[in-house]
C-alpha cells in the first residue's frame, strides 16, 4: 500500500510522536510505501505565526490546499492522521474527501470533544463537554489560562460537530481502548467507524533475568493529572516506601523527599533497564489516560503495574493478574496497595510473568501491523463503496 501519514508535533516531544515513529517504521518494514508529512509547533515562534495559527484553528485553507497538493503528487491509497492540532486543522479531512481519498484519524486524546483535551479541570475529571458541549470552558480559561485560546477551541469543536465533519469526512477512527470508544460514541462520533487498536512496543525480554527488589518505579511527566500529589502523600504515610522517579515536569519539587530517587529525564534504554530492575510500576493518574506507552513498555519488560481505578487504566490492568488497582486520588488506598505489593513478592513476580504474556498476546509489533493493515483495507473498501453508489 501507498500510505501518507500526517502529524502535527507539539513543542514538547511526547507519546503521540513515539507512536507515529513506531508505526511508520513498522509499516516500512512490512514493505509498504510510507510518506510522512510532519509539521511542528516550533513553527509558532512569533506574533504573526501565532496569529496565523489562531486564524486557521477552525479551518485552515493553507492546510487544505497543502494536503490536496500532497494527494495529487503522491496518490496514496490511504491517509492516516494522528494529531491535526493546531496547524493542520480539521480542514485536511475535507481535502481528503474532495479527492475521494480514504482517511483515518487516531484519537490520541479528547481534543475533538473538550478544549482541555483531557476531560479534566481543576484537578477533577469532568464530562461536561461530552454532556453539555464545550462552551462552559471558555470563561474558565481551561486552555493554558487563555480566554481567546479556549474560545477558539470551543468554536472548533462546535463548528465541526454542527457540520458533521467527524461523521461525513473521516473514513475510520482509531481509539486506543474500549473506554475511549464508549466516550466518543456517547459524544456523537459514529460507533460503526470507531476501531480499537492499542499502542505497541517491540521489546525482547527474558523473565528469568528479572531482578526482585523492594523499590517502586514511576515513569512519566511530573504533573497534576499524573497523580503526583497522591503518590507523594502515599509515600509520606510509610517511610519504608522507596520510589525511583523517571521524568520531569512542573511538580518535580513535590518529590524532594529522601524516599524518592529522582533520576530526571532518561533515555528509553535506561527506562527499560529501570523497569527490569524494579518490582512494580506505579501509575497514580487522576485523569482519563489514553493508552500510556509506559504501561505497555512495563508489560513488555515483565513489570506489573499498580494503577488508579479510573478510565482506561481499569481496562488495561487486570487486578491481581497483571497488576493491582486502587481508588484514584486516594493516598490511603495507594499506600495500602503498595504495602500489599511489598508483602507479597512472589505474587508480584507472577503478575510480572502475566504482564509479559499479556504483551505477547496483544501489544506486539506483529499484532499491531495486522490490525493497522486491516483498518486501512476497510477504509479503502468503504471509500470504494461510496464512490460506486
Amino acid at each position: 500500500m501507498k500510505i501518507l501519514i500526517l502529524h502535527n508535533e507539539y513543542q514538547q516531544y511526547g507519546g503521540e510522536d513515539t507512536v507515529v515513529k513506531n508505526e511508520v517504521k513498522l509499516l516500512q518494514g512490512a514493505g509498504h510505501s510510507v510518506y510522512v508529512e510532519i509539521i511542528s509547533n516550533h513553527q509558532i515562534n512569533g506574533i504573526w505565526s501565532k496569529l496565523n495559527a489562531a486564524l486557521g484553528l477552525v479551518f485552515s485553507w493553507k492546510s487544505y490546499f497543502a494536503v490536496r497538493k500532497l494527494i495529487k503528487e503522491i496518490r496514496p491509497d490511504v491517509i492516516h492522521v494522528h494529531n491535526f492540532f493546531p496547524l493542520w486543522s480539521p480542514s485536511i479531512f475535507y481535502a481528503c474527501k474532495s479527492l475521494k481519498t480514504p482517511v483515518i484519524l487516531t484519537l490520541h486524546n479528547y481534543r475533538t470533544l473538550c478544549p482541555t483535551a483531557l476531560l479534566m479541570h481543576d484537578g477533577q475529571v469532568t464530562e461536561k463537554s461530552i454532556n453539555d458541549g464545550p462552551w462552559w470552558s471558555v470563561f474558565k480559561k481551561v486552555y493554558r489560562g487563555s480566554l481567546l485560546g479556549t474560545f477558539l477551541l470551543a468554536l472548533m469543536i462546535s463548528v465541526h460537530k454542527y457540520l458533521g465533519t467527524w461523521n461525513k469526512q473521516v473514513s475510520k477512527f482509531i481509539v486506543l481502548t474500549h473506554f475511549a470508544k464508549d466516550k466518543f460514541s456517547t459524544a456523537g462520533f459514529p460507533a460503526n467507524k470507531i476501531v480499537v487498536k492499542p499502542n505497541f512496543v517491540d521489546i525482547t525480554f527474558d523473565q528469568s533475568q528479572k531482578i526482585l527488589d523492594s523499590t517502586f518505579l514511576f515513569v512519566g511527566r511530573l504533573s497534576e493529572e499524573k497523580g503526583i500529589n497522591t503518590l507523594k502523600k502515599a509515600v509520606e504515610k510509610n517511610n519504608t516506601f522507596k520510589v525511583t522517579v523517571v521524568g520531569t515536569g512542573p511538580q518535580a519539587d513535590e518529590l524532594c523527599h529522601s524516599n524518592f530517587n529522582h533520576l530526571g529525564k532518561q533515555s528509553l534504554e535506561s527506562v527499560f533497564k529501570q523497569m527490569q530492575e524494579h518490582t512494580v510500576l506505579v501509575m497514580p493518574s487522576i485523569w482519563y489516560e489514553g493508552f500510556p506507552m509506559t504501561l505497555v513498555e512495563a508489560y513488555a519488560n515483565g513489570l506489573p503495574v499498580i494503577a488508579s481505578r479510573i478510565g482506561a487504566l481499569e481496562e488495561l490492568v487486570e487486578h491481581q493478574v497483571t497488576g493491582l488497582l486502587f481508588e484514584a486520588g486516594n493516598p490511603e488506598s495507594l499506600a495500602q496497595t503498595m504495602q500489599w505489593a511489598l508483602d507479597h513478592p512472589q505474587e508480584m513476580y507472577q503478575m510480572g510473568i502475566n504482564a509479559r504474556k499479556k504483551y505477547e498476546q496483544s501489544y506486539t509489533a506483529q499484532k499491531n501491523l495486522q490490525q493497522l493493515e486491516d483498518i486501512y483495507m476497510d477504509a479503502i473498501q468503504s471509500c470504494h463503496n461510496e464512490r460506486s453508489n
